[in-house]
């Protein structure tokens, strides 16, 4: 795990607005977002696309953004992508002050080779990420988390991630991570209950989002 990126991007105030406008700003490789909080008047924005994916794959959470002298300190709030999922449509960015605390979630990446699939056990990730409370300043990247000595039947809970001081899961303590079980066996009860409920969830819709609202659009 690694404390919080940040990135400073050079981004524009957007004059123009609407479904059009949005499709044209895409059009020439930058990306339709609003920041928005703080008490303050939102302001709708265009970022560059390429340097925000690029932000996003370092795992950044909170940006610096230069727009005509201007610096806002925002949090990454909201991407919506395309219903392919491959390509960005429009960020939301909240202001932040770098000493507030804020929830956010974060990938969960097992590490390690559990003791219990060299017995044939399968390791099998019921919850790719959570959610914690933390200071801006230490959001991290993600939480990497060793499952070497997970042996069969043995369950891995939120509760068992490790955190750094400061830190805070707001999820349920019980709720599983991931478990190993033997291939064709049924998983224990709470470990079955969770593969359940995560089938049972229905994939989130791309929403319009606060800049759509922001923008007046019509359908």
């Amino acid at each position: 795990m690694t404390e919080v990126t940040t990135v400073t991007i050079n981004g524009k105030i957007r004059r123009d607005q609407g479904k059009k406008a949005n499709k044209r700003t895409r059009a020439t490789g930058w990306l339709p977002g609003i920041i928005y909080g703080h008490k303050q008047d939102p302001v709708v924005v265009a970022l560059p696309t390429k340097e925000f994916e690029q932000a996003l794959r370092k795992g950044a959470h909170v940006l610096t953004i230069n727009l005509d002298n201007v610096t806002e300190q925002v949090l990454v709030k909201e991407v919506q992508w395309d219903h392919l999922g491959s390509s960005m449509m429009h960020v939301d960015l909240a202001r932040v002050d770098l000493s507030e605390r804020v929830k956010i979630t974060v990938q969960i990446i097992l590490r390690g080779t559990p003791k219990g699939t060299l017995d044939g056990g399968v390791l099998e990730q019921v919850l790719a990420e959570m959610e914690v409370d933390c200071v801006v300043t230490q959001i991290p990247e993600n939480f990497r988390v060793n499952v070497a000595d997970l042996g069969i039947g043995q369950t891995l809970h939120l509760k068992d991630v490790p955190l750094p001081a400061g830190i805070v899961a707001t999820g349920d303590p019980e709720q599983v991570v991931a478990f190993c079980r033997v291939p064709g066996e049924e998983a224990v009860p709470e470990a079955a209950a969770a593969v359940a409920e995560a089938g049972a969830v229905e994939p989130e819709i791309i929403t319009r989002g606060k800049a759509e609202a922001e923008e007046g659009e019509e359908a």
